[in-house]
């Protein structure tokens, strides 16, 4: 790519995401249990970083949500799973609520005032008051619990599976569900997502790529590419594990993404392969 497209696409426009690009190859080798199958008719994007932020490399991170300059993340790993309120410029830990040491916390959506957690296999899931994280309620679903978000009147969950379950915010009922496709072949492993202008972003587990899914009809309408995201210099040594975090600020229309165990959060831009 060019310098002079480089410097067009500095600033982040996610609108771009979704708009009409020509189309490109699957930038890169895909993991074939995860059923991705390279195809030319798919547009796909890789990054510009824009910022980068401190994050708490001890936090297995398993769902992220930004609300008016603060993380909420929720952390997974049986003894260590949390809820977590965190400052976004220092990374430094505001609140946190631990939960019960045989649960494995799992994604967290934030629905009007409440945040809503998962549990990744004990089929239970918890509702907490925003600001001082107390309990309000619990659910069950009859699934494994991975990823959570909400499209302003459904919540979406998904399972590991290729289906994406939406919920009633209020009773925690299954309305309907959608099969994940592309290239018609079912995508597995969708983990963290987040709904960000009509589409669906869910990270597949074990791979750098976040597929942007149709919410109507399940097909992934773009990919992004964020192999290389984690900088050498952010990386020094430690042990991380893999790509899981996706929180969008719709009212500045910026996205950051981060992994479990890592010690950045990053603000992204996308740029079109070509």
């Amino acid at each position: 790519m060019g310098v002079q497209k480089l410097k067009t696409y500095f600033i982040f426009c996610l609108s771009c995401l979704l708009g009409l690009f020509a189309c490109s190859k699957f930038p890169f080798e895909p993991d074939q249990n995860s059923g991705i199958i390279i195809s030319d008719d798919v547009p796909s994007y890789t990054f510009k970083i824009l910022n980068k932020y401190p994050h708490d490399p001890g936090a297995f991170t398993q769902g992220l949500v930004v609300d008016e300059g603060v993380f909420f993340e929720g952390t997974g790993l049986r003894g260590a799973s949390s809820l977590r309120k965190v400052d976004l410029e220092s990374g430094e830990v505001l609140q946190i609520k631990e939960i019960s040491k045989s649960l494995f916390g799992e994604g967290i959506v934030l629905y009007q005032d409440k945040i809503i957690q998962l549990t990744w296999t004990s089929n239970i899931g918890f509702v907490y008051n925003k600001d001082t994280f107390e309990k309000l309620g619990q659910f069950t679903y009859p699934t494994q619990g991975w990823g959570i978000t909400h499209d302003g009147a459904e919540l979406i969950m998904s399972d590991g599976s290729s289906n994406l379950y939406f919920l009633d915010p209020e009773t925690f009922e299954r309305t309907h569900e959608i099969s994940v496709r592309y290239n018609n072949r079912a995508i597995r492993r969708l983990n963290e997502l987040e709904y960000i202008q009509d589409r669906v972003f869910a990270n597949v587990w074990q791979t750098d790529s976040i597929a942007v899914i149709n919410p109507e009809n399940g097909l992934v309408t773009n990919w992004l590419d964020l192999t290389r995201l984690l900088q050498p210099e952010d990386r020094d040594g430690r042990r991380v594990d893999v790509l899981n975090g996706i929180a969008y600020d719709e009212k500045n229309s910026k996205l950051y993404v981060t992994g479990k165990l890592w010690p950045t959060v990053y603000q992204i831009g996308l740029i079109p392969w070509e």
